[in-house]
């Protein structure tokens, strides 16, 4: 803590040393609006005319900015829109209130970015909208998905608690049915769909606006999402020239530094801007350092009136150690009690060998860089090109440890805890986990290591095309048509990274090569190749997903109404190429295609200038996933599954909104059923080895509704109050049907031995009764208060309370009743103890020399309230509080940061 003081008081001082920026002479605000439909303008340019500086602005349509000198001429551009002009006197302080923007397209801004984009009180869809300001304001020591948990139907946690582990629901469905895009682009994994937002914490830094659509969502991609989709809007042309230098320490010896500059627009029409910044710490966790790095580069250029590029490009390269234990309720304590391992912190993986080095089986690093070059072309007065060619290399890998299963050991040795309970065959009295014990068997082992590491690389290429066309048809219709191409190459090598004292390894996993199918056989040890570090172990293969898709919208904007119908076509095509389980000759799998399908459609209506209603429908058919779906095993089996489907969504939505010059508030009703979901979860067999098996289900249905309410008020100039109230109704709606199959991916009979081959006769199937059970992992019932007080014109303090409720368990098989060949119920999720929490921040205001300076800070979880925010059903016929296990939330976390503007 000392240390940070330091650092902090250091940095404070260098700043002031180097003081020498020109203050500001006058401060302009207002708001910028639709002349006809009296809307915000989100992302309008505002300049001062004849200079370099400008803003841009918010959300709500909103701008300050900082003049160099008074008596100055301010311009107003936005796509679409007549360039409108606005004289500013000599008073220090000028407020120009609304300013009408009327349509005529003549100036450039990003199509894709504002075609994804909704706008209040005419998209008919449900939305909210968050700042650079808001974020930097609310984030703190969170996560960057917990910005966005005062959202209605958002969940998020920080799973395991490790740097960017953290995971965020919408509606009640998980990360891989959230799309997220970064100005346009999508960003999910084309395998699984999830995102790993670890490789996006840099990201809070280059914001400029972020949005969440509920539900069906405006986005326009040819394969939407389920839940909702996250769109980001970063920095770019328009940025204010200028930049930034902050220093933030908080709890765990967590420490940031950034630094940021931008150009403005020059009178050539170039502008850049450039962002990096390092953070690091020891984690709220036992065990969970981090290091992360953070950059960001935008370079536009705008060629004439008709032509603007830009090419931006980010990444944010980190390395994290993580905790993947959950205990029971009763470990925990343990933990606490015998440990002294306080507020849940206990990382049961934490270790060290018998040399005092500090060892672990769960560590991450990743580099997930993205490049894009968009351009755009202002065709004419009524139509616009807005094209965007993308390019995303991922390198990295997380840690696998190994096990020789001939002999007796298996991955699950490495895991500090495994399905809640405590590993205790290598645990030290203090808890620690024990690595040396490890070294100890292998080296008197005959038959090289028992138990070895790798590493669990996850490579990738991703190459895309993004295209629409935007006109206008007549006074009433406007038209967007576009492209969606995608390539994928994932490549997924396991290589040996430690043998921890043993001579060698042999991969008892390893299957003969056959060109028929890759079932293991029960070959004695001696067969199988001494493995070294650098060698593979478990799998070497290739992914490939191939999308072509296309897609288009017709909006009708006249008077009160806004309606639109929109549809889209895609072509999905999956194929593998395995090294480890197959011969050159079979390396390649066959490829299976998926054409999928969306329509959608609403209206919304402006009642008043105070009321508005609308209402949307749409339906959705797409590819099932390529890890699971489309392939028996992903792992190591190139064969397709042929009971796979194409997933249906039907939606339907319901909304109502109210604003006037102190409230907005929004209220709307969905209902979303989801059809033929494939799934795969895995299990043991209730017999004396206890066989592990994993099924692929089809036909797996799901009912998600709910009423959402949020609201704002502004009673006082000095004060604003936010709420938001959710209560969704999420259940699981059919039985699931699916195959059984060992981890090699044998297909298995009834009593869990290998069977004929795939699709034989003795090839059992199994049904699980699913219908009615609670969907877990996500609270069900939300709701958030908050409250900002401004005091003066600089200071500004905040207290917010977020409530969690319904939240239940994942489910899991019974393994003591589960008859494969037979349909078996599952226990109904066991609920969550409903929890709540409060946060604070805080921010002062003032000149440090001659520079604009900030001083803020965060408080999280400020009464240090600890309760369980992920929980899971045991395996074993008993639920209840002493047999689920779970995480618990972080207790009391803060942040304090200085931030100087240049």
């Amino acid at each position: 803590m000392k240390d940070q003081l330091k650092h902090f008081l250091l940095f404070a001082v260098l700043t002031i040393c180097c003081t020498a920026t020109a203050v500001a002479q006058a401060t302009v605000k207002g708001m910028v609006v639709d002349a006809g439909t009296n809307e915000p303008l989100i992302g309008a340019t505002v300049a001062v005319q004849g200079t370099t500086q400008g803003a841009i602005t918010d959300v709500n349509g909103g701008f300050t900015l900082k003049l160099a000198k008074k008596g100055v001429t301010i311009v107003f551009t936005y796509l679409g829109y007549k360039e409108k002009t606005v004289t500013i006197g000599k008073d220090g302080k000028v407020d120009l209130g609304t300013i009408l923007m009327e349509s005529d397209a003549q100036m450039l801004q990003d199509v894709v970015i504002t075609s994804s984009v909704a706008i209040a009180r005419k998209t008919p869809v449900a939305v909210s909208s968050v700042s650079m300001d808001f974020i930097e304001e609310k984030l703190g020591t969170q996560e960057f998905p917990e910005i966005l948990k005062s959202t209605p139907g958002v969940h998020a946690n920080k799973e395991g608690g490790g740097y960017g582990d953290s995971e965020i629901y919408m509606r009640g469905f998980g990360n891989e049915n959230i799309a997220v895009m970064v100005n346009g682009v999508p960003m999910n994994d084309m395998e699984w769909g999830g995102i790993y937002w670890s490789n996006w914490a840099g990201l809070t830094d280059v914001t400029r606006t972020m949005q969440t659509q509920r539900g069906l969502g405006a986005s326009k991609v040819s394969a939407p999402s389920v839940g909702g989709t996250i769109n980001i809007v970063t920095r770019g042309l328009d940025s204010e020239k200028g930049g930034t230098l902050a220093y933030s320490m908080g709890n765990d010896g967590m420490n940031k530094i950034l630094f940021s500059v931008s150009t403005g627009v020059s009178k050539s029409g170039w502008a850049m801007t450039l962002l990096g910044a390092r953070t690091w710490g020891n984690g709220y966790v036992q065990g969970t350092d981090f290091e992360g790095y953070n950059y960001f580069l935008n370079i536009s250029k705008r060629i004439n009136d008709a032509h603007q590029l830009s090419l931006t490009a980010f990444g944010a390269p980190q390395t994290h150690y993580q905790r993947n234990g959950a205990l029971t309720i009763a470990d925990w304590k343990m933990t606490e009690e015998v440990y002294g391992i306080k507020n849940y912190k206990y990382n049961s993986s934490y270790g060290f060998d018998n040399e005092g080095r500090r060892r672990t089986s769960e560590y991450n690093s990743y580099h997930k860089p993205q490049i894009s070059l968009n351009h755009q072309w202002q065709i004419d007065e009524k139509s616009s090109l807005s094209t965007v060619a993308y390019v995303s290399i991922g390198r990295g890998y997380g840690y696998s440890g190994q096990g020789n299963e001939y002999y007796g050991y298996s991955y699950q040795d490495w895991r500090g805890a495994n399905y809640g309970v405590l590993q205790t065959r290598f645990r030290n009295p203090d808890g620690t986990f024990d690595y040396g014990a490890i070294e100890d068997i292998n080296a008197e082992s005959e038959y090289g290591s028992m138990l070895a590491m790798s590493l669990s690389k996850n490579y990738h290429n991703w190459y895309g095309l993004l295209s629409t066309y935007t006109t206008k048809f007549g006074d009433y219709f406007d038209f967007y048509g576009g492209i969606d191409f995608r390539y994928y190459k994932g490549t997924h090598t396991n290589e040996i990274s430690d043998l921890y004292g043993g001579q060698y390894f042999m991969d008892s996993t390893r299957a003969d090569v056959s060109a028929e199918n890759n079932v293991a056989a029960a070959n004695p040890m001696w067969k199988y190749e001494k493995l070294g570090v650098g060698d593979v172990v478990y799998r070497d293969y290739d992914g490939h997903v191939l999308q072509e898709g296309t897609f288009f919208q017709t909006e009708f904007n006249k008077g009160r109404l806004s309606a639109f119908v929109a549809g889209s076509l895609s072509n999905t095509t999956y194929w593998r190429y395995d090294r480890l389980f197959y011969d050159k000759a079979h390396a390649k799998s066959d490829k299976v295609s998926f054409i999928g399908f969306t329509a959608k459609g609403g209206a919304n209506y402006n009642i008043t200038d105070n009321h508005n209603v609308f209402f949307n429908l749409g339906y959705i058919s797409r590819a099932p996933k390529f890890s699971y779906g489309a392939f028996m095993q992903a792992v190591n089996s190139h064969v397709i599954n042929k009971d796979a489907k194409n997933e249906k969504v039907l939606s339907f939505e319901l909304g109502y909104g109210f604003r006037n010059s102190w409230l907005s508030a929004n209220v709307n009703a969905y209902w979303t059923k989801w059809l033929d979901k494939a799934m795969t979860k895995s299990g043991e067999l209730g017999d004396q080895n206890r066989t592990e098996f994993f099924m692929n289900m089809t036909g797996v249905n799901a009912l998600h509704r709910g009423v959402e309410l949020d609201a704002k008020i502004t009673p006082l100039k000095w004060l604003e109050i936010t709420g938001m109230f959710s209560l969704g109704d999420w259940k699981w709606d059919s039985n699931a049907t699916g195959y059984a199959y060992n981890n090699n991916g044998a297909p298995l009979t009834s009593d869990g031995q290998i069977a004929s081959g795939i699709g034989a006769s003795d090839h059992v199937s199994a049904s699980i009764n699913l219908k009615g059970v609670r969907v877990g992992g996500s609270a069900q019932t939300t709701a958030a208060l908050g409250a900002t007080f401004k005091i003066g014109k600089s200071i500004r303090v905040g207290a917010d309370w977020t409530y969690y409720g319904r939240n239940y368990a994942y489910y899991s098989f019974s393994g003591s009743n589960l008859q494969l060949g037979k349909e078996v119920s599952i226990a109904e999720p066991w609920k969550v103890p409903s929890a709540s929490q409060f946060d604070m921040n805080a921010s002062y205001r003032f000149k440090l020399g001659k520079l604009d300076a900030i001083l803020s800070g965060n408080v999280n979880n400020l009464f240090d309230y600890q309760y369980i925010s992920k929980a899971y059903n045991p395996r074993s016929a008993e639920v209840s509080s002493n047999t689920i296990y779970c995480y618990y939330a972080f207790g009391r976390t803060y942040s304090l940061r200085l931030k100087v503007n240049f």
